[in-house]
């Protein structure tokens, strides 16, 4: 009967990793933990961190609970005198609670530091570009200040060059998303949010949206394609001279709720970013506010 149950036991183990495998998807990378710029790195050796100081608790906790049940448990014939005493050990108090302050006072100022330093360029050596992005139903819409240039659903951003990554929303609340380089940071209509990524070599990421936005929301998706600066500048200089202007007609069609493929613009109308800001409550909020708390000075690239 027992050999049974351990046979038992095993196979539904055996099931339950392999429904675990499946559930991660058919792509055999775990996005989050393939950091491949200096913002994904930081925050991966955060999670590193958390896991190994959380494991320092978990795993000794656990062998002792299986340790504690499995030497103390009641036997047939067993004549120890049952005598409730309680007792205290100094010690034992010192050691239970003063690990776990330790490890939450580690984690708390690294987790601080790590967090402030996410708001400055990963880099300072290299001229970093501006991409404004605006999510939409259920679409995104890239803007290239310095490049007069935008793009719907895949953005290109030069490797090796900081990219600071204004957002904001012209419809409800979303998260801008790209795991193998950083952290997500919240779309907000009336606010811009600043979010530093960075690619350490070519390559095309994957992008989502993080937040549920409704009927479409599992397909606000797009790719983000890192290339040598000679080729983003001569990708850039194409799309100038070959791509149509996005007027503001085409940017009225782009805010209704619906999908949309992959769109390259030549131009777009001036300080459209900055007037989507305002038409959805920017300007009644403090300029602290509206800009999410950084330095106004870098919102002006297409002023």
């Amino acid at each position: 009967m027992k050999k049974h149950k351990s046979g038992y036991l095993w196979k539904v183990s055996a099931l339950g990793i392999t429904l675990l495998a499946l559930l991660t998807g058919c792509d055999p990378r775990y996005l989050v933990f393939n950091p491949s710029g200096p913002v994904a790195q930081k925050e991966f050796d955060l999670i590193v961190l958390s896991a190994v100081l959380c494991a320092a608790v978990v795993i000794p906790v656990l062998v002792l609970l299986f340790y504690i049940v499995y030497r103390y448990r009641d036997k047939p014939g067993n004549k120890a005198p049952y005598t409730p005493e309680w007792n205290d050990s100094k010690i034992l108090e010192i050691v239970w609670w003063g690990i776990p302050v330790i490890i939450i006072c580690i984690l708390g100022v690294y987790t601080a530091k790590t967090t402030y330093s996410l708001v400055k360029p990963p880099v300072t050596d290299v001229k970093p570009i501006t991409i404004q992005v605006t999510s939409l139903d259920w679409k995104w819409l890239f803007q290239y200040p310095d490049q007069k240039i935008a793009t719907v659903n895949y953005a290109e951003i030069p490797a090796g060059v900081p990219v600071q990554f204004q957002l904001t929303s012209d419809s409800m609340m979303n998260s801008f998303w790209v795991p193998e380089l950083g952290g997500q940071e919240y779309t907000m209509p009336g606010m811009a949010m600043r979010l530093w990524l960075q690619a350490d070599k070519p390559g095309t990421y994957f992008g989502s949206g993080a937040n549920f936005t409704g009927k479409g929301f599992a397909h606000m998706k797009f790719k983000v394609v890192a290339k040598p600066q000679a080729e983003f500048n001569q990708w850039a200089k194409q799309i100038k001279k070959s791509a149509p202007a996005l007027t503001q007609e085409r940017y009225d069609l782009l805010t209704k709720k619906g999908l949309a493929e992959k769109q390259s613009f030549s131009s777009y109308p001036e300080s459209l970013f900055h007037n989507t800001i305002d038409r959805n409550g920017g300007k009644y909020m403090k300029p602290e506010m509206k800009h999410g708390g950084h330095d106004m000075s870098m919102m002006d690239h297409d002023k």
